[in-house]
Order: structure tokens, then C-alpha cells, then sequence
């Protein structure tokens, strides 16, 4: 049950952010009126209602980009327009089309994840791009997605299917949606082989490895807080030992540590071959990881064994407090 108290900016800007997931809480001047809290510190004001049998919770808007006067003000209204079934229309559109549409309206990415998630539809729901969707059925869905190798993958674009129905029964293109009566490919996901030991014999096998920028890069991939691109890819132009951070981001106590003892004769942190930075060094990973008894090990595992366990915070020195305390923990 959603915890409830009457929504004003002190109590909202002073919210504390959960560890993981996200929390619900309840306006009490207006009970239809709930936020999400996440654990990275974004409020989101929702609401929730029951609409044709089912259970839809409908967003806002982002707090405090929307003031709590004007969410109160918008939930009649919102509850009222989703009970409206939506409008039929006669004129008949392709599915490629349609895609185009739902990209524009729907899709908010960057523009090389735009262009990934274009390249995904491209290659593997081709087969329906001349079909009015309004005749697309559930067996095209299937065959679609039968012909798509890997189950992760056949997953990842069903659920792009069922969004992209869901959006063209709200504009009336289509009245049911074909994906929803379908079962869910069977994914058989790769678990994590991390562990907080783990993490001192990975440690202990990194300090092996010859080459001291190599050694620095691996242990930056503990101690930075940041995925691999990230880490190596730093300038040193972005580095401010003086207040800790990395741009806009804290720096933990460890990194600047190992940071302050490298070599600053150059653009990047981590220089590769040429001119260009360090970039996927991945036979020198694999021979850490088998040092280190964990042969599967890949360096987005280490970061998402980190980041999993980070308490997120708004205020950037109690992040880099939540960073520092995370180490301790888990290198003690």
C-alpha cells in the first residue's frame, strides 16, 4: 500500500530515494494522485484506473517539472480521456508507415540508439512492412517471430510489437492487439558470476597483469562507477582532483588514488593504439579473469555487480559517500 501524506514541495523535494526499485506514494488532497520515487531520485506523478478490465497506470509527468497544483488539476481530466474508447478510423495505414509514426511520437532515444533500434526492425520485422496493420493477425506475429535467431532477441522485438499495437489501438487504427494472446519466447538468461569474493581474487589477478595502463584500466572498471566505453574513454581534461569529480560525475576516493598516480602526458587516461584510446582489450581481460578463477567473467559483469549495490543521491557528495562506503564494503 502506497504510503499517503499531502503533497507540498518540502516533503516531495526531501524524499529519500530508495535502495533499489522504486517506492509509490499517495496525495491525500487528491487520493486518485500517486508518485513513483526511484532509486536514482526521479518522482513521477501517475495515476491508477481500472479501464476496460484492465489495470492501466497512466504517467503525468516528472516532479518538479510539473507542479503538484497542476498534477492534481490534471487527473479528472486524464481519468476521463482514458475511459474513452478510442476512435475507429477508416483510413487504412501499412505497417511500415506506422513504424515511422510510432518512431516519431513513441520512441525517445538518442540518435545512435534510434538508429540501432531502426536497424532491429528493419532486419527482423520486414515481413509485415506492406501489410495494412489493421490485417496484420496473430499468426503473422508468430511467423515473424519464429524466424528471428535467439530467444533474447525474439523477446526484445515481440515487446516492441505489443507497444507498437498498443499505440495504434490508442489512435484507433486497430481495435485489438494481435501479441497480447501470445506466450512469451522461452529466454534462458546468462546469471552473473560475481560475487563479493570474487571481487578480491579479480583484484588480486589485475595486479598481475603486465601492462600498467591495462592494470589501471581493469581496476577503474571497480572503483569508477561507470561502464567500460565511459571508463575508457577519459580525458583528462574532464578530471577535477580538486573538488573529485569526473564532468558531472564524483570520483571515489580509490579512483582518484589510482588516477593521481598515472602518467598525465596525454589526451586520454587510458591511451590504445594510435592516437585513439584504449578500446576493447579483451584477450588482456580474459587472461584477469581465468587468474581470477572466473573464466566467464565479462567487464559489464563487474559493473553491474557495482552499480546493483550503489545507493543512489541527488547531492553529489553523498553519492561520493554511498561510492567510498560501497568500497569499503565490499573490498573489506
Amino acid at each position: 500500500m502506497a504510503h499517503q501524506f499531502f503533497f507540498n514541495p518540502y516533503i516531495l523535494d526531501n524524499l529519500p530515494a530508495p535502495s533499489t526499485g522504486f517506492d509509490v506514494v499517495q496525495d491525500l488532497s487528491e487520493p486518485r494522485l500517486r508518485m513513483y520515487v526511484t532509486s536514482r531520485g526521479v518522482k513521477t506523478f501517475f495515476v491508477r484506473k481500472r479501464v476496460h478490465g484492465r489495470d492501466k497506470r497512466i504517467i503525468i509527468g516528472n516532479y518538479p517539472d510539473m507542479d503538484i497544483e497542476d498534477a492534481r488539476l490534471a487527473v479528472p481530466e486524464i481519468l476521463d480521456a482514458a475511459m474513452k474508447k478510442p476512435k475507429v478510423r477508416r483510413i487504412k495505414i501499412t505497417f511500415r508507415k506506422f513504424i515511422d509514426l510510432y518512431m516519431e511520437k513513441r520512441v525517445r532515444r538518442g540518435e545512435d540508439s534510434r538508429m540501432k533500434l531502426m536497424r532491429s526492425v528493419n532486419r527482423h520485422l520486414s515481413d509485415l512492412f506492406e501489410k495494412n496493420i489493421a490485417d496484420i493477425t496473430d499468426a503473422d506475429i508468430t511467423a515473424v517471430i519464429a524466424k528471428i535467431p535467439g530467444p533474447a532477441i525474439a523477446a526484445r522485438m515481440q515487446e516492441l510489437l505489443q507497444s507498437i499495437f498498443n499505440y495504434a489501438i490508442e489512435l484507433g487504427y486497430v481495435v485489438d492487439n494481435p501479441v497480447s494472446a501470445l506466450a512469451r519466447p522461452v529466454q534462458n538468461r546468462r546469471i552473473r558470476p560475481l560475487n563479493k569474493s570474487g571481487i578480491s581474487r579479480l583484484i588480486n589477478a589485475i595486479a598481475t597483469e603486465e601492462s600498467p595502463i591495462l592494470r589501471a584500466a581493469f581496476l577503474m572498471l571497480i572503483y569508477g562507477f561507470a561502464p567500460k566505453s565511459k571508463i575508457f574513454a577519459m580525458q583528462w581534461t574532464d578530471l577535477d582532483f580538486n573538488h573529485y569529480t569526473w564532468g558531472d560525475m564524483p570520483l571515489s576516493d580509490a579512483a582518484v588514488v589510482l588516477l593521481q598516480d598515472l602518467p598525465q602526458d596525454g589526451r586520454w587516461v587510458f591511451p590504445g593504439r594510435g592516437r585513439g584510446h584504449l578500446t576493447d582489450p579483451r584477450l588482456a581481460w580474459r587472461r584477469v579473469a581465468a587468474a581470477a578463477g572466473i573464466p566467464n567473467l565479462t567487464m559489464d559483469d563487474v559493473n553491474k555487480f557495482i552499480m546493483r549495490r550503489l545507493t543512489w543521491a541527488s547531492d553529489k557528495e553523498d553519492f561520493r559517500m554511498n561510492m567510498n562506503r560501497l568500497l569499503d564494503e565490499i573490498l573489506a
